[in-house]
């Protein structure tokens, strides 16, 4: 079992960035895919990026594509994610996933371990 602890939200303008942290618990953390997915008010949690459980494959969504990078570092039980050029429509709860496979997915009900969720509020 693990438990995820995201960190790294914030209030930040258009155009800025910020870098989300998940920090896991347990020794066997590099053999969980993580992924992030946020949810906006009114609106269903969406996928945002996935990583490997080694870090060699990771996938995002259009919506994200080029401007957020997610990487991981299993030294420190910790994935990342860089959000560039934040717009106001990235304004959500972002909440980090794993689940015990190789494999990341992009759709929520694969991923068993979820975090409480940082917020991140984009001003334009």
């Amino acid at each position: 079992q693990v438990q995820l602890v995201e960190s790294g939200g914030g209030l930040v303008q258009a155009g800025g960035s910020l870098r989300l942290s998940c920090a896991a618990s347990g020794r066997t953390f590099s053999s969980y895919a993580t992924g992030w997915f946020r949810q906006a008010p009114g609106k269903e949690r969406e996928f945002v990026a996935s990583i490997s459980a080694s870090g060699y494959t990771t996938y995002y969504s259009d919506s994200v594509k080029g401007r957020f990078t997610i990487s991981r570092d299993n030294a420190k039980n910790t994935v990342y994610l860089q959000m560039n050029s934040l717009k106001p429509e990235d304004t959500a709860v972002y909440y980090c996933a794993a689940r015990q496979k190789q494999q990341s997915a992009t759709i929520s009900i694969l991923y068993d371990y979820w975090g409480q969720g940082t917020q991140v509020t984009v001003s334009s």
